[in-house]
């Protein structure tokens, strides 16, 4: 854009440095996606309702809709790419959705994920109702929740919480 101002950033993806120059208006999605290529943090409805767009920021789960990437200046941000491990297995959360068919076309489970990871981290025995309410953030329009609710479970206990 002709004479628009952009701005420097660093920050932290997936453990990895980055920088970049970008527009203020920039959201942290669109950096992760258009950017940085990791489209696993999907763009469900721009207006912070669904929660496709869940990624961890510093350690906490973020709708990357609702933050500017200039916001993200020397944080670190974990994506759905990023939970894998070295060799490719799969991060506990993930592999429960996947047992427990927490999933059916998957548009919403990277978000799901990324919340779940950080909802067990601060309730590490949740409840059902627990899980539900604090999932609500973040929509399936296929699954129902019930396996959602189970993969949680299921991926807590793995993650040894």
């Amino acid at each position: 854009m002709a004479g628009s101002t952009v701005v420097s950033i660093g920050l932290t993806v997936n453990g990895k440095a980055v920088s970049a120059e970008v527009d203020p208006r920039m959201l942290l999605v669109e950096l992760l996606r258009t950017r940085l290529g990791l489209t696993g943090t999907h763009v469900g409805c721009d207006t912070a309702q669904c929660g496709a767009c869940t990624v961890h920021v510093n350690g906490q789960a973020v709708k990357a809709c609702t933050i500017l990437a200039a916001q993200a200046q020397g944080a670190a941000v974990t994506t759905i790419e990023g939970l894998a491990a070295a060799d490719g297995a799969m991060h506990p959360m993930q592999a429960a959705f996947k047992e427990c068919h927490g999933l059916q076309c998957g548009f919403c489970t990277p978000g799901m994920v990324m919340s779940a990871i950080d909802l067990v981290g601060r309730h590490p025995k949740a409840s059902e109702q627990t899980i539900r309410e604090q999932l609500a953030g973040n929509f399936c329009r296929c699954t129902g929740y019930h396996n959602i609710v189970k993969a949680v479970k299921q991926g807590a206990a793995a993650m040894g919480l």
